[in-house]
């Protein structure tokens, strides 16, 4: 067994699910067991299973079978945070700071260090814990691939695989049927989804939340298509995207998550007012959770994998407030805050947008 600065530690899956999380718990478990002798606790349902103390052993048998599975078997909320917790007073809601008792939780189970696996939510929650006195490394996750300080993201690549097989398919209905479709996609405050799954799929418009749009202009190029004899058009549209001098669709609040605001409805409106603006029969399609389930792309199993591994190297060097990232072709660290302190978004001037733009592809600007 190799040196270690820790004997047992703490695994949580916070925030949104996505394909590779349980690639990432069978890469700590085993490297944890057979490299440096670490002993793993699983914590339940993200931060609700440190608040209410629910958690187990994982050892490597635990985690045999799993690598291919999508969602995580340890259960994860998007809901639940330590220091914001809700409670009925008089029929009144209200909010608990209950990271102390989450923290002592963590103690009595003999944790010396919490190793958090989320987006930008639950890394900012368990920074906070470490400032408080819990030792935290973090392991990036999510399909929106916003997180900064790191290249990708694991989760990102699966997404984006469903996403494009969903373009294509909307390609053959289009065309026979002479039809617009509207595929709206996931990605909150980046467009990384949008963007991506549009270029590898052909999509004839593209709308990004970097990239505010003129509905106008989207129907003028539609428009030209028609012109020429091509009687059928693809957009693929970001929840998070916005109309010149608008404001994102927002579904719904939902005030007890950590991250409140559940954008929707732009896929339809777009639809909407391009029918209004052209001859041709538009229909919506909003692909959703689709996008988060089922099993890991071999991409994300292999990057879930080395996050996982990596992890494990940091907790055995106890170099605490640290994620792991991938920055090129090679996995290393750098600071939590960092990491959080900004959302990697979609550079409108990148080499990625002009390769969309060099192809005739319109983002409505």
């Amino acid at each position: 067994m190799k040196p270690t600065k820790h004997k047992r530690i703490g695994l949580i899956t916070g925030g949104g699910d996505c394909p590779g999380l349980n690639a990432v718990v069978r890469a700590v478990v085993k490297t944890c067991a057979y490299e440096y002798g670490i002993d793993v606790v699983g914590i339940q349902d993200g931060y609700w299973g440190l608040i209410h103390d629910r958690m187990r052993p994982l050892e490597p048998d635990d985690v045999s079978g799993i690598l291919s599975r999508g969602g995580t078997i340890l259960g994860s909320s998007n809901r639940d945070n330590p220091f914001r917790v809700p409670e009925d007073v008089g029929g009144e809601k209200r909010f608990r700071d209950l990271s102390d008792a989450a923290i002592k939780n963590a103690q009595r189970r003999g944790l010396e260090l919490l190793l958090v696996v989320g987006g930008d939510g639950s890394l900012t929650i368990g920074y906070q814990l470490m400032e408080k006195g819990l030792p935290v490394i973090g392991v990036p996750k999510t399909i929106d691939n916003d997180l900064g300080a790191t290249d990708v993201t694991f989760g990102f690549d699966s997404a984006l695989v469903t996403a494009t097989e969903a373009v294509d398919k909307l390609h053959t209905t289009a065309a026979s049927h002479h039809r617009l479709m509207v595929l709206e996609v996931m990605g909150r405050y980046a467009g990384w989804i949008a963007l991506s799954a549009g270029l590898a799929g052909g999509a004839h418009v593209i709308l990004i939340p970097e990239i505010p749009f003129d509905i106008e202009k989207c129907a003028q190029h539609i428009r030209q298509r028609g012109y020429h004899g091509r009687n059928f058009a693809i957009v693929v549209v970001a929840e998070g995207a916005t109309p010149i001098g608008g404001e994102m669709f927002v579904e719904r609040t939902v005030p007890d998550s950590t991250d409140s605001v559940r954008l929707g409805g732009i896929g339809r409106w777009v639809a909407e007012e391009l029918e209004k603006r052209l001859e041709w029969e538009a229909r919506a399609t909003v692909l959703g959770h689709l996008q988060r389930g089922g099993a890991p792309s071999p991409q994300d199993r292999v990057l879930a994998t080395r996050f996982g591994v990596e992890a494990a190297r940091l907790v055995a060097e106890g170099k605490v407030g640290h994620m792991v990232a991938l920055h090129g072709t090679e996995v290393d660290s750098v600071p939590i805050k960092e990491a959080v302190s900004y959302l990697r978004r979609v550079d409108p001037k990148s080499q990625i947008v002009e390769a969309a733009r060099a192809l005739g592809t319109c983002f409505g600007e």
